[in-house]
């Protein structure tokens, strides 16, 4: 049984929801302007792991994935992104490997590499004992 509290209840799942679309635009406009670093950060604060609700984790993936497919250089990325995002990076990278789509587990792949050189291997065992916060 889960703790109460611990997920988002249904009826915030629209205004979740809503918050997720504000950031998706945000995002948009910053890869617009050539800042695909700047829209990954933006994907990943505040994410809505905690939530039970599939309509939410999906609609962030989404906005995750867009930012992720516009990362050219990942080195660079990875040198500016802190590392209070590796974690949250990796889950994400391992949902996008999940989707079986060609080009998302390219790219997921290129990172997790470079992810992994970067952060280690902790960074990949706190994603599989972490059976609380799912994407």
């Amino acid at each position: 049984m889960a703790r109460a509290g611990s997920f988002v209840e249904a009826d915030n799942a629209e205004a979740i929801i809503t918050r997720i679309e504000h950031k998706s635009r945000k995002i948009e406009s910053l890869l617009k302007q050539y800042k695909p670093v700047e829209a990954l950060k933006t994907a990943l604060e505040g994410t809505y792991a905690m939530t039970g609700d599939e309509r939410c984790k999906s609609a962030h993936w989404i906005a995750v994935h867009r930012a992720l497919m516009a990362i050219k250089d990942v080195d660079g990325m990875l040198s500016s992104l802190d590392p209070e995002y590796y974690d949250i990076l990796m889950k994400y990278l391992y949902r996008g490997l999940a989707t079986g789509d060609r080009p998302t587990c390219d790219q997921c792949l290129r990172i997790h590499e470079k992810l992994t050189e970067k952060a280690g291997l902790g960074c990949i065992l706190r994603f599989l004992t972490d059976t609380v916060n799912t994407v």
